[in-house]
């Protein structure tokens, strides 16, 4: 499987190195991050919600090794909200946040992390707009859902993400799906051991609709992010079972991937979110995409070859 083999290149410096500095590692980069600033996005915001689309944005950027750069990237999201709000599109755009940017990481992460994310709640909330906290390897989780549990006292809208791969994963479900809450579920793109997570793809599968099924027949607001055809139609015969209304749950997919099928949900009515994710620190979430899906990494090899 080429998937575990990207994300060891992804924690690899040689080959941050030697990645980055292909001359057309840029430009087939651009299809998944398609900027690096708040200015450069501000055109994609306004383009994807005028077809009808909302959206997620993500500010890229997980080696945090310094309580400094954490408070640079808490910065850089009320940078995005202050810009948001110049633009009225507080309930369009929502935020998604890797707590390991704001230093969950480092000594004392736990405290730090929440500290950081906290005022970039707050902020989202006073223009109308939430975030989301995103999962990541299994040895942060217990972390995460504390923060999340935490950040809900004030603000219930808080969203978190949850990994259909790892075992642990369908009893997080039962306990997420309560009134009032938000959850996004994901297969999962992190390298993570057969003692935790499901190894193959079809067990995956199976585990993404059993986990689907809960949220869908809980209280609270699924978020499908997925790009699977399959698991989409799935989840829509299960929304209409559950008797839950098109805006009673949403789907979400990645800024350049099926980028004609997010248009075709909205047209259909779903409610649409594309996950959209920009700034200077492209490697991990890049190489990420790469290992989740093989179209990805041959649309990329394609690239390299026909530019090379």
């Amino acid at each position: 499987m080429l998937g575990p083999v990207i994300l060891a290149a992804s924690r690899s410096d040689r080959m941050r190195r030697l990645i980055s500095a292909a001359p057309v590692t840029k430009q087939v980069v651009d299809r998944f991050i398609p900027g690096e600033t708040v200015d450069d996005i501000v055109p994609i915001i306004e383009e994807l919600t005028g077809r009808g689309l909302e959206l997620t944005m993500d500010v890229v950027g997980e080696d945090i090794t310094t309580p400094e750069q954490a408070a640079a990237a808490r910065d850089a999201y009320l940078t995005l909200v202050d810009r948001l709000k110049e633009l009225r599109l507080g309930e369009r755009v929502e935020m998604s946040v890797k707590l390991s940017m704001f230093g969950q990481a480092l000594e004392g992460g736990h405290e730090l992390a929440l500290a950081n994310v906290r005022p970039v709640v707050e902020a989202a909330a006073a223009i109308g707009t939430t975030v989301t906290l995103d999962a990541e390897d299994h040895t942060t989780l217990d972390s995460m859902f504390a923060i999340h549990e935490e950040l809900r006292k004030d603000h219930p809208q808080t969203g978190c993400v949850i990994q259909a791969y790892l075992f642990r994963t369908e009893a997080d479900a039962r306990r997420l799906a309560g009134d009032g809450s938000r959850v996004r579920l994901v297969k999962g793109a992190y390298k993570e051991p057969a003692e935790v997570a499901y190894q193959q793809k079809h067990e995956i599968d199976k585990a993404y609709v059993r986990v689907l099924l809960t949220l869908m027949e809980g209280e609270g607001y699924p978020m499908i992010g997925s790009h699977d055809p399959r698991l989409i139609s799935i989840a829509q015969e299960l929304a209409r079972k559950a008797g839950r209304k098109p805006d009673e749950y949403e789907f979400q997919m990645l800024y350049g991937i099926r980028g004609e099928e997010h248009l075709r949900l909205a047209a259909e009515g779903h409610r649409m979110r594309v996950y959209t994710a920009y700034g200077t620190d492209w490697y991990g979430y890049f190489m990420r995409r790469l290992a989740e899906k093989p179209a990805n990494l041959r649309f990329f090899l394609r690239s390299v070859i026909s530019r090379g």
